[in-house]
């Protein structure tokens, strides 16, 4: 988020945070859940005294706001999320399985080159753009351990059925070229929620604020 934090820090209170098992947080033994992430970020928000905020998110972060939404909407001023789908359909839960299976047998280094394959666009990953690097850098730093808590969660999404409660202002973003979460599915999930909008960043897969900020 480096890129819109510093185009909105001189309007806005920004908090960033790395979620259990990733970045610089502890990664505690999995499986995590998405009640023990969304636990997480209001406590978090009532340590630091923030009482309502503008949830954005992507992927995994996305998700945990439609949970936000549904469960802590009273905490929200509006929920914008990115490349993030509501439901984990089978062969998605099987995806996340096998990231799961590749990092036990080969660390974190064996997801690399296939996460990037599938997160940016062709074009992107064939020019290889400065911001792969970046990208590169954090999954072999990303702890094995809160990498299998985290897909542990992801496996469990299920926020579909309860979109139409969501009541905040709804902005749904997504890369047009996304595969973890198609433009198709982002429209869908923007439809079940009342007043929501979707839209499309052109020429961005899945990590669409960094290849096309």
């Amino acid at each position: 988020w480096d890129d819109q934090e510093a185009l909105l820090r001189d309007d806005y209170r920004i908090l960033r945070y790395d979620h259990r098992g990733l970045g610089q947080s502890d990664a505690p033994e999995g499986p995590y859940t998405f009640p023990m992430l969304l636990a997480d970020a209001i406590g978090l928000m009532d340590h630091v005294g923030v009482d309502k905020t503008h949830w954005c998110g992507l992927s995994i972060g996305g998700m945990m706001g439609y949970g936000m939404a549904q469960e802590h909407g009273d905490r929200l001023l509006s929920l914008i999320a990115c490349d993030s789908r509501p439901d984990a359909p089978p062969d998605y839960q099987d995806y996340f399985q096998h990231r799961i299976d590749v990092a036990a047998e080969e660390g974190m280094e064996g997801l690399v080159e296939s996460t990037i394959s599938r997160w940016f666009t062709p074009e992107s990953v064939e020019a290889n753009i400065p911001v792969l690097d970046k990208v590169r850098a954090m999954i072999r730093g990303t702890d094995q351990t809160g990498h299998a808590g985290c897909c542990q969660a992801l496996k469990t999404l299920a926020f579909g059925s309860r979109l139409g409660e969501i009541r905040v202002p709804t902005l749904i973003m997504g890369g047009s070229k996304d595969k973890g979460a198609p433009p198709e599915a982002l429209s869908d999930a923007a439809d079940a929620i009342p007043g929501a909008k979707h839209v499309m960043i052109p020429e961005a897969g899945h990590i669409s604020n960094l290849e096309n900020p």
